[in-house]
């Protein structure tokens, strides 16, 4: 669309993954804008940022969000719009928004009907289950009152996960009928009916396979990565993590997107139980995930090849990748895991191993550190972002 340099316009500008978009075009020379609703965002203050848009936010302000965006494209001619987290692509991806926004640019990402049904998972592993797909023993509580019947026939420990939550958000581990109980309740008032999952040991290792698939919904690139550290140290997002390879998860990642008629990117997370040796499925993240870093550093450049997609029409596969890469979240993730990980003297690599990349500090784009300091003003005086905490 652009006649001079290819442009861009990434949303979402808080996070670690906005960075790695951002980094990603800045360094093959596109005209980069990036949005936000605070000034105060790490993506916002790389080098790699051309322009900074600020805008209501798409949580509390949506139809001021969405006439704002609608102005910036309008003028702005841009090739591609790249929502990074959940509201901003699903409210790009309504069908009367799609039709209204992609008069101006590209949104190659599939629809929000598709992404909500993904991003419940009751709906997701029910499916899965269909389709032959390994997965926790679970629990699909649609009544309350049958939680007792439920609770005799768990094997403990169990847990209980919010049907559509973010990291480890509104997730309670129990031990006991008891606890089940007791817990079940509590996050049903502000989760309503989540679901009871069997407890995977956690010495089983955890992999993310990230994929990308054509409009006819053929995988086009697909990434594994194994989790080192998270926070929570129980599960929760990685603060440490390697690429690898693992044919056989990106088998079972791909074959289930496919079925699903999926476009776009997307992040598979699986756990190996230690008593049988076999991946079950936790859920898939039905757009860009925050370890996204690791992929790009990896040699699988997710955004660029969902650009050319977009403009294109389709894209090369890609198939291989570096294996061994590290990269870790220090700000705060690894600093957190750290502090709250008992064994922190024995990690390895140990955290004051520093030869380890990092999401966002870097020589060559130093300032999104300063970026993601500053954050933290912003953490304390707002009501909505102070909720990133908990992400």
């Amino acid at each position: 669309m652009s006649s001079c340099r290819p442009k861009v316009l990434i949303l979402d500008g808080m996070w670690n993954k906005t960075l790695a978009a951002v980094r990603s075009f800045g360094r093959r020379g596109f005209h980069v804008t990036v949005g936000e609703k605070t000034r105060l965002a790490s993506a916002l203050f790389s080098r790699y940022c051309s322009k900074s848009l600020i805008y209501s936010s798409p949580s509390e302000s949506p139809g001021a969000f969405l006439d704002e965006l609608e102005r910036e494209l309008e003028s702005g001619c841009y090739d591609v719009v790249f929502p990074m987290e959940w509201t901003t692509q699903t409210l790009l991806t309504g069908p009367e928004n799609r039709k209204r926004f992609e008069r101006y640019s590209r949104i190659p990402f599939a629809d929000s009907a598709l992404a909500q049904s993904v991003n419940d998972k009751a709906q997701l592993l029910r499916y899965a289950k269909d389709h032959g797909v390994d997965m926790p023993e679970t629990y699909f509580v649609e009544d309350p009152e049958e939680l007792y019947g439920t609770a005799c026939k768990m094997k403990y420990p169990a847990v209980i996960k919010p049907r559509i939550s973010s990291g480890s958000r509104g997730m309670v581990y129990v031990g006991n009928e008891e606890e089940l109980l007791r817990n079940y309740a509590a996050v049903h008032k502000r989760y309503p009916f989540p679901l009871v999952q069997e407890y995977i040991p956690g010495d089983g290792e955890v992999y993310g396979v990230g994929a990308l698939l054509n409009f006819q919904s053929k995988v086009r690139a697909s990434f594994v990565y194994r989790r080192i550290r998270s926070y929570p140290v129980a599960g929760g997002p990685s603060t440490l993590r390697e690429s690898v390879k693992r044919e056989d998860l990106q088998n079972i990642a791909g074959s289930l997107l496919r079925s699903l008629n999926w476009t776009g990117v997307a992040h598979v997370e699986f756990k190996i139980d230690s008593r049988d040796g076999r991946p079950k499925l936790l859920e898939i993240n039905p757009r860009f995930w925050g370890s996204l870093a690791l992929a790009v550093e990896s040699g699988v450049d997710f955004p660029f090849l969902l650009y050319k997609l977009a403009m294109e029409g389709d894209v090369e596969q890609v198939c291989e990748y570096k294996t061994g890469i590290r990269l870790r979240w220090l700000i705060p993730g690894d600093i957190l895991h750290y502090i709250h990980n008992p064994q922190r003297f024995r990690m390895e690599p140990g955290f004051f191993d520093f030869r380890v990349k990092d999401d966002i500090m870097s020589m060559h784009d130093p300032l999104p550190t300063l970026g993601r300091i500053l954050s933290a003003f912003t953490l304390l005086s707002d009501r909505e972002m102070r909720g990133l905490i908990k992400r």
